[in-house]
């Protein structure tokens, strides 16, 4: 096979965190629940190894190339991040997102500017991660106040160990009054479900349907281990009329802080007849990627809602009234000017 780019685009994900809070063991939990997905992994001080999703986690550290004491974020520029990305990026390895494992140290800011900056076409920035240890949130902070500021970077909080502290509610309440419109989620052994992070490759081929597993399934398997997402709410919601897109951006824009992840695709109409777009959210972090409709299939709007506290019922009667009135849109040029902030090169949205 070439290794030219195939076209379709990898999410980058940042998982950052102090020293001990978890970061490892939530990736090693990523890579035994991915859903089928292959992850790619770029690990601390510095490595970039290709990891199949359903081998043992435990590989990754015989395949970690070190670079010393340097941390990832001040031993490479972002060129040199590139060539590692691209190792994984290209189309052989088959990987469907790569999560950055920064060092305990680094300075999450500069790992997103990097990715940010990434040449790579089918590269694209899938959000910040932050770990917080629920058990030494208070004496971490106060040695090193500087995880405020990388808390307010993050798109979604994992507030990870819950299950050593006596009322996890305090330190729940800091990280949300710290954060900036990030999801926060509790964890215990770094158990986050992966699809607050990225689309889970489904188990079969679905014709005419979106490409990621349902959230809730049946059979032993799931029987022996709990759904993660147990105490969170999902909200599906389809339309076969096209969307506003003034008013699908004032509902994002709005969103509840507790709604962690939003994906699917939008059908936009008469505002791009070519194309639709697929959304992917995590936290406030949103982005709209234009892609072409595919050969025959049907044009309709498919969005999966993953929260805690969201009102469904009232949610779906917001998306409702995103749904177009009907009338010809076709001259009102600035009406995708809202979605195209979101895309990453608004500048060509039928590229």
């Amino acid at each position: 096979m070439s290794e030219r780019s195939s076209g379709r685009q990898i999410p980058v994900v940042v998982l950052a965190g102090f020293l001990g809070s978890g970061k490892t063991t939530l990736l090693n939990h990523l890579l035994h629940r991915s859903g089928g997905s292959r992850i790619g992994a770029v690990v601390n001080d510095f490595g970039a190894v290709e990891i199949d999703a359903m081998a043992v986690a435990g590989a990754l550290g015989d395949s970690t190339v070190s670079l010393g004491n340097g941390c990832l974020c001040c031993a490479v520029d972002a060129s040199e991040l590139d060539e590692y990305l691209e190792r994984l990026a290209r189309p052989s390895a088959g990987i469907d997102v790569i999560v950055i494992e920064a060092s305990g140290l680094a300075e999450p800011q500069e790992l997103v500017r990097m990715v940010l900056a990434s040449e790579l076409p089918n590269i694209v920035y899938g959000g910040l991660v932050e770990v917080v240890d629920a058990a030494e949130f208070d004496e971490t902070r106060a040695a090193h106040p500087g995880i405020d500021r990388h808390l307010a970077l993050a798109d979604l909080v994992v507030v990870n160990k819950i299950d050593r502290v006596d009322d996890p509610e305090p330190v729940l309440k800091t990280v949300r009054d710290l954060v900036d419109r990030a999801a926060v989620v509790s964890a215990t052994h770094g158990r986050v479900d992966p699809e607050f992070l990225f689309d889970c490759r489904p188990g079969e081929e679905r014709i005419g349907q979106l490409s990621f597993d349902d959230l809730h399934r049946d059979g032993p398997e799931h029987d022996t281990h709990p759904h993660l997402h147990a105490g969170y709410d999902s909200l599906s919601f389809v339309s076969e009329q096209p969307l506003d897109p003034r008013r699908l951006i004032a509902f994002l824009d709005s969103r509840p802080a507790g709604m962690y992840r939003i994906k699917g695709y939008v059908d936009f109409g008469p505002y791009d007849v070519r194309n639709r777009y697929a959304v992917h959210a995590v936290g406030r972090f949103l982005r709209f990627y234009p892609e072409p409709w595919p050969a025959g299939a049907g044009r309709a709007t498919q969005l999966v809602l993953i929260g805690t506290g969201l009102g469904t019922g009232a949610l779906r009667a917001e998306l409702d009234g995103c749904v177009s009135d009907g009338a010809p849109h076709t001259d009102d040029e600035a009406g995708m000017w809202g979605v195209l902030r979101y895309v990453q090169e608004a500048e060509d949205p039928a590229a």
